[in-house]
């Protein structure tokens, strides 16, 4: 079960990096388009969809790795008991927004594809596939912070916290 969740973070990681080199792909297509009079229809369009699920895509994988933002200057001042608690409570209210955003995306998802809603650009795209990249990475993210919760109510250290402590003792 471990190795299938990881895979579903690095698998996720990597259709974001793929992602990026879309939208590189894309704009150097516009680029020499310029150069030979033509245009890429909806290039921003799709541009700026691949910028979307870059994002979201990413979210779960960074989050694994250590890479989101976080305060350490004050989370070291707990001693290890009150940090535990610190981070479970963070881990809890976190779960808990994301499953509503979860379900707004997955929900959203859905009604435009009920709906056939398109979008407007040169190109008309069903919405809803733009849409599902966003979705599946908020809810890769809401599954990696549920293993990150489990792995604290154990009284263990969660994979990001590794991380952090690797990179604090480099800069030493």
């Amino acid at each position: 079960m471990s190795q299938l969740k990881e895979k579903l973070y690095l698998c996720s990681g990597l259709l974001s990096g793929l992602c990026i080199v879309i939208i590189t792909l894309l704009l150097l297509a516009q680029i020499v388009g310029r150069l030979f009079n033509f245009i890429v229809p909806s290039a921003e369009d799709f541009a700026g969809y691949a910028l979307a699920a870059s994002t979201f895509l990413g979210l779960a994988y960074t989050f694994r790795e250590g890479g989101h933002i976080r305060v350490t200057l004050l989370i070291e001042q707990f001693s290890p008991a009150p940090r535990k608690i610190q981070e479970a409570i963070i881990l809890i209210l976190s779960f808990c927004l994301l499953c509503y955003l979860s379900y707004a995306c997955g929900y959203m998802v859905y009604e435009s594809y009920v709906y056939n809603e398109v979008s407007y650009g040169y190109v008309p795209v069903p919405l809803w596939i733009p849409q599902l990249p966003v979705a599946i990475g908020v809810i890769a993210l809401n599954l990696a912070i549920l293993d990150a919760l489990i792995t604290v109510l154990r009284g263990k250290k969660p994979t990001y916290s590794e991380h952090e402590d690797a990179l604090s003792l480099e800069e030493i």
